[in-house]
């Protein structure tokens, strides 16, 4: 279900842009929420990236969507996993998704768990909509 690519060719030849990233949040802690969550300030395709290919994207939401509750959206509202915009996870929100991950244990949990710990000294994480 999940999928990590090395070069954008390699990433383009598996599926093109049909995937929900998710991205590691670089930007500074101490810049504001809405900075954070502007369009403005996401670079897609980050080659340190999850990648969920769009085939997988229901079953991705049907296990994780309420592991993944309360990210951030583009408008500053909270809400459950939107698969088609931006939601921002920060760093207190991701100590609590890698406990629901170690409870609950859906498909693959293991690969995101490995991913949120070695992203832990970031500012959090984006899960981006296709």
């Amino acid at each position: 279900m999940f999928f990590s690519f090395n070069t954008t060719h390699e990433r383009r030849s598996f599926g093109g842009s049909a995937f929900l990233e998710i991205q590691y949040c670089k930007i500074l802690k101490s810049k504001p929420l809405k900075r954070i969550v502007s369009t403005d300030s996401i670079k897609n395709w980050d080659n340190s990236s999850l990648y969920v290919y769009d085939d997988d994207i229901e079953k991705f939401y049907d296990e994780y969507a309420e592991i993944l509750q309360n990210g951030v959206y583009n408008n500053l509202c909270e809400g459950r996993l939107d698969t088609c915009g931006i939601n921002y996870y920060d760093s207190d929100r991701v100590l609590a998704i890698i406990e629901r991950l170690k409870n609950k244990k859906p498909t693959e949990y293991d690969i995101l768990l490995e991913w949120l710990n070695n992203g832990l000294n970031k500012n959090g994480f984006y899960i981006l909509g296709i």
